[in-house]
């Protein structure tokens, strides 16, 4: 919770580019970052005694708080360098990188094992180490490893998640991440328990504090504890907005951005839209059977780079013409990005460089199985 004094700051300023107040936080978000070096040990773990709820509210799975505490500790002293750097604070930015490379290697050496395990071996433990980048940023081994591992212990479940109120928004964005979206639409679509789509089937109208919060087997959990209107699992939705709908920002304040839906899973279409600073970004698409129709509407004073996820240039089409290169000179020569699987579809990503407009595109796209990747 107190980590939000300094990713709150760091999220505000890539949403609206707000280098002042960046400015003005960034003194706080320093000193916390010494206090939790201050009240780690000398080795930069955890103290003895601490308070940490945790992955709080998981399901079937005991992950260290300890594995919370480091994923924390990182994610704070990262974000906080970053911030030195964009505020042009040299000095700062080189201590904290340091202590940034210092933390992994702790985290490496007490619970790390060698065949790459982390202590506990639960879901949310890869998640939190891989969201917090506890490895060698020069050596993709272990990253590679814990991506496997997630899914494994994603398998092991049943194709469930097992993960709680910290686990579960980077759960999503990390299958992402190693390129596992057919897993996180797999987790999307899942009615039975635990799941947002189990929450559904038994009436939610709004995301619950839990996932037990109503069962056929044991009804109501205790009332002491047990919203219906909570936010910690809808966190979902940014996912949702960056994969289904595709849109991301590439800048400070959506100047320039990137729209490029994924479509996967069992959706036949998706409306995303996001109240940019400078208006609304909306991705609106559909799939009828292997042909794709996608609208984009981009706000003024921006750009974006909107990516076609199709291996067939001859099929794109916009606005129902076949010269898209040269309409009225908006389209620049597309971006041909390397072939991949990507939600079940093999594909390259066909990016076109756009100003402010609505655009419509169509082109053919084609489904192949994901299974056993």
């Amino acid at each position: 919770w107190a980590d939000a004094g300094v990713i709150c700051p760091m999220t505000i300023y890539n949403v609206y580019g707000d280098t002042e107040l960046l400015r003005r936080q960034y003194p706080s978000m320093k000193k916390f970052v010494e206090f939790c070096r201050d009240r780690s040990t000398s080795d930069m773990l955890p103290p003895e005694k601490y308070h940490c709820f945790g992955d709080w509210l998981s399901i079937g799975a005991d992950t260290p708080k300890d594995i919370n505490y480091m994923s924390y500790f990182s994610t704070s002293t990262l974000l906080t360098a970053q911030a030195a750097m964009i505020l042009g604070y040299e000095q700062d930015a080189a201590e904290l990188t340091d202590l940034y490379h210092k933390i992994v290697a702790a985290f490496q050496k007490k619970y790390v094992k060698d065949d790459g395990r982390i202590e506990g071996d639960t879901q949310a433990c890869y998640v939190l180490a891989l969201a917090a980048q506890l490895y060698d940023l020069e050596d993709t081994r272990m990253k590679d490893l814990w991506a496997k591992y997630l899914v494994e212990k994603i398998e092991e479940k049943n194709w469930h998640l097992s993960t709680g109120f910290i686990g579960t928004k980077d759960l999503m964005l990390i299958l992402s991440k190693i390129h596992r979206n057919d897993v996180a639409y797999r987790l999307l679509h899942n009615k039975t328990f635990p799941s947002w789509g189990f929450s559904i089937e038994h009436g939610a109208t709004s995301i619950w504090e839990r996932w037990d919060g109503w069962t056929p087997e044991n009804g109501f959990q205790t009332p002491g504890m047990n919203s219906f209107a909570h936010y910690s699992f809808g966190a979902v939705y940014q996912w949702m907005n960056e994969n289904i709908g595709g849109i991301t920002s590439q800048e400070p304040d959506y100047k320039l951005f990137q729209i490029a839906p994924l479509p996967g899973g069992q959706l036949t279409s998706a409306k995303t839209s996001f109240l940019s600073p400078h208006g609304p970004i909306v991705s609106d698409w559909s799939l009828e059977g292997e042909k794709l129709r996608l609208s984009v509407t981009i706000p003024s004073n921006t750009t974006a780079l909107v990516k076609i996820p199709t291996d067939d240039l001859s099929s794109i089409k916009l606005d129902g013409q076949d010269d898209w290169v040269n309409i009225d000179g908006l389209l620049a020569t597309p971006e041909v990005m390397t072939s991949d699987v990507v939600n079940g579809y093999s594909t390259s990503s066909v990016g076109f460089p756009l100003g402010s407009g609505t655009y419509k595109f169509t082109a053919q796209v084609k489904p192949v199985s994901s299974a056993g990747r």
